[in-house]
């Protein structure tokens, strides 16, 4: 899924249809129709020990069951029917794409769970109703964002201005990224947000170097 260029913030990503909104309206109307075909809920980015990754860190926090939570960029949903199972009823997805939101209620349904809230939703232009969310978490939506051909650093602003709306003071925001390390994520979320945690990813190895594919970040807002 990386499509990381050399170079780092600024510069080091190429413009991709990744980036862009046609692509993943594509995608989720493939997967709406195989699921309706077949049953397949389709993927789960960066596979479903990053969505356990995730639960646990609010489990471990004692992050309250009635917290609020807001899944940017929801894609399938499955990540919320995790949140459900594991005792979370005040949970909100959002994406900007209708097909996307309807695989996800349409996957919530065949589960069988309740206090999940789906919405059609660009996060780069919000309506003003959603705000005071304890939790936002973003598995992949900012790493498609920086691949936008058009004009990917301006759009990385809104996002951050954007989350700043949505989160309340002292809300966490919890990242998983495979196009930007620690310390680039550090300086995209440098103002107004502190880095709390890092959370532990898998490893590789390559060359008698090691390090990690993907970096997963828990922020405070300030």
């Amino acid at each position: 899924m990386s499509a990381r260029g050399g170079g780092g913030r600024g510069g080091g990503f190429g413009p991709s249809a990744l980036g862009t909104r046609e692509h993943w309206d594509s995608v989720y109307e493939r997967e709406l129709q195989a699921f309706q075909e077949y049953g397949d809920m389709g993927e789960i980015w960066f596979g479903q020990e990053s969505m356990a990754r995730l639960i646990r860190w609010m489990q471990r926090h004692g992050i309250p069951l009635d917290a609020s939570v807001l899944d940017i960029g929801t894609g399938n949903g499955v990540f919320l029917t995790e949140l459900a199972k594991s005792g979370f009823t005040n949970i909100t997805g959002i994406d900007y794409s209708a097909s996307a939101i309807q695989l996800s209620e349409q996957i919530i349904e065949r589960e069988g769970l309740s206090g999940i809230t789906l919405k059609v939703e660009d996060f780069l232009n919000l309506s003003t109703e959603l705000s005071g969310f304890h939790i936002c978490i973003d598995k992949g939506t900012f790493d498609a964002i920086s691949l936008n051909p058009e004009n990917a650093a301006e759009k990385r602003k809104q996002y951050v201005k954007a989350l700043s709306q949505v989160l309340q003071l002292k809300g966490y925001f919890l990242i998983t990224s495979c196009n930007w390390t620690k310390e680039e994520l550090l300086e995209e979320f440098g103002a107004g947000f502190e880095l709390l945690e890092e959370l532990p990813t898998p490893q590789f190895s390559f060359g008698g170097r090691s390090g990690n594919s993907v970096a997963a970040l828990v922020f405070q807002k300030a």
